[in-house]
């Protein structure tokens, strides 16, 4: 193993931990031992946490987890020592990554096949707090569904992090974008994003996006909202169109008969995971690489909206889950 020399290890980081499944306030500030990287690891102090709903299932146990445990998976920083077999990835790069563990921490192990470099032009706390909505953006576009040019698509939470992006990259793409929203400030950045046309949620959604299709529907629904959206988006979705659901901020959808499917237009439904998409190095690369040109060539404008000290951490959940946040969120250790 190599490092910096620095005495990065003093065996004493600080660290968020959750010792039992629950709501916010189970994030606990606490003292950790340094980890140690192993042969194909890189250690990173890190500048930047992100924050995501992701987070927030482990916490509460909607998806399974073991405590105690240090939570984030996404986060960017600077490398401090490397693993003996570790090749391309050197002690001071700027490095980010979406698939980590242990990542509300000073100090966060990865494996130097899931960092990606962070390119000039990006700053460490929008590489830190988006690259997993960029990429889930992308895999979105191209991957769980492929809409073409001229077609409409619908996106539901149009001003949270993967939809902004998502709006950003789908309007490069020739797309005709609609989203939901549910306050006018949240409408101002949709819009700004550049989405067509902008709707809050409510009884008259569907009958709006079959307004604004002509009585079509859209082609491709996005729901990250789950259980109080689902609905809305089978019937605001077209004849052999695509809904994509990849999130439950509301909850996750309950079962249902597919045969309404059938009766609905041939729909189809689909609940991919962003680690499908990315469990190839070379294809993790590729879609982080389009993703990171796009930010730096102006294409995606990444809003940082949030920024919490990692002590912290406990708020950011709250303003997380009670949708009071815009864009990316992240926790600065300090």
């Amino acid at each position: 193993m190599s490092g910096d020399g620095s005495g990065v290890y003093n065996g004493n980081m600080r660290a968020i931990q959750v010792t039992r499944h629950g709501g916010p306030d189970v994030l606990l500030e606490t003292t950790a031992d340094d980890p140690v990287p192993g042969a194909d690891e890189v250690l990173v102090r890190t500048t930047a946490v992100g924050v995501n709903f992701i987070d927030t299932y482990f916490r509460r146990g909607l998806y399974p987890s073991s405590t105690p445990y240090i939570p984030g998976s996404e986060g960017a920083g600077v490398v401090v020592a490397t693993g003996d077999a570790v090749e391309g990835v050197a002690v001071g790069d700027r490095v980010c990554w979406c698939d980590g563990s242990a990542g509300y921490a000073e100090l966060v192990a990865v494996r130097a096949a899931r960092v990606v470099p962070i390119p000039d032009g990006v700053d460490d706390a929008a590489a830190g707090s988006t690259l997993l909505r960029g990429l889930t953006a992308h895999y979105l576009l191209d991957g769980s569904a492929h809409p073409r040019s001229g077609e409409t698509v619908l996106i539901h939470a149009g001003a949270g992090g993967v939809g902004l992006v998502l709006t950003q990259l789908a309007k490069q793409r020739g797309l005709t974008v609609i989203t939901t929203v549910s306050s006018d400030a949240k409408e101002a950045l949709s819009r700004a994003a550049g989405a067509d046309h902008v709707l809050r949620y409510g009884d008259r959604l569907v009958e709006e996006v079959r307004g604004i299709t002509g009585g079509a529907g859209v082609r491709v629904t996005y729901d990250g909202v789950g259980a109080d959206t689902f609905e809305q988006s089978l019937a605001a979705t077209g004849i052999r169109g695509t809904i994509v659901v990849f999130g439950a901020a509301s909850g996750p959808v309950p079962p249902f008969d597919l045969q309404r499917l059938n009766g609905a237009g041939s729909l189809s439904v689909t609940r991919p995971t962003l680690a499908h998409f990315i469990a190839d190095t070379d294809e993790l690369r590729w879609r982080a690489g389009e993703f990171f040109d796009a930010v730096v060539a102006g294409v995606v404008d990444v809003r940082v909206g949030q920024r919490y000290r990692l002590a912290d951490a406990a708020d950011a959940h709250r303003d997380l889950e009670s949708r009071a946040t815009t864009g990316s969120t992240v926790l600065i250790p300090d």
